[in-house]
């Protein structure tokens, strides 16, 4: 960051990306005031149910205005659901599921947050999004829920920054690709990562505090990976 945070807020904390990010601000910025939101943290939030997401948004605030907010949600697969590798593995269900909450919880989170950051400091938001939405890179196909998702979110994010911009010329709002993690989400693909590419949570959630910490407002509306390159939308 450039400006040391004082009020800092993860959204999505007890899974892996998020106990990480946990760990690893509460190191580097021992005086800040950290608010984890989670379905069963120690300040829940129901994702099914907005009226929580206001309520979370008021609470983190009340130490004043926010500094730094990381939305950490989102899925590829469950018990029920597997990333599509051909168009007769497409159906409503996984569309609806995966955009529910890789692109609509983050931009509900959003909608109730972003009116909490200070608007006369250098400030960042980001949602983690991943490589495989960006169309251009897009070599493989497949996965059709989860990279239709991703990318949207990636928009979304773009006009965040616009509107958020138009408050607060220091605000920084993106998207952040974390690398391949050692987590649920990537347990069955991982036997196909390069020796090299798998990724403790720990490890990118320091790599991505210092690429928050190295953008500037012109970055904003962007996506970057762990190592700090832009993703091509």
């Amino acid at each position: 960051m450039t400006a040391v945070p004082k009020n800092i807020v993860i959204v999505g904390s007890s899974g892996a990306m998020g106990s990480a990010f946990k760990s690893v601000l509460l190191d580097r910025y021992p005086t800040a005031h950290l608010h984890c939101f989670s379905r069963n943290g120690d300040y829940p939030i129901d994702y099914k149910n907005e009226e929580t997401f206001s309520q979370a948004a008021d609470i983190a605030a009340k130490k004043g205005p926010l500094d730094l907010v990381i939305v950490v949600n989102g899925i590829l697969h469950d018990n029920d659901i597997q990333p599509e590798k051909s168009l007769k593995d497409l159906s409503a269900e996984k569309f609806q599921h995966l955009f529910k909450i890789n692109t609509i919880t983050p931009a509900l989170v959003a909608k109730h947050f972003l009116p909490k950051l200070h608007r006369h400091r250098p400030v960042k938001f980001a949602a983690l999004s991943a490589r495989v939405g960006s169309i251009s890179d897009n070599q493989l196909g497949g996965w059709y829920a989860y990279r239709a998702s991703k990318t949207a979110l990636n928009m979304i994010i773009k006009n965040f920054a616009i509107e958020i911009g138009r408050q607060n010329h220091e605000a920084v709002i993106v998207s952040l690709h974390p690398g391949t993690v050692d987590s649920n989400l990537s347990k069955p693909f991982q036997k196909n990562i390069p020796d090299g590419k798998l990724f403790s949570p720990l490890f990118s959630a320091h790599k991505l505090i210092d690429v928050l910490g190295s953008l500037t407002p012109e970055d904003t509306g962007k996506c970057f990976a762990w190592d700090g390159t832009e993703i091509a939308p």
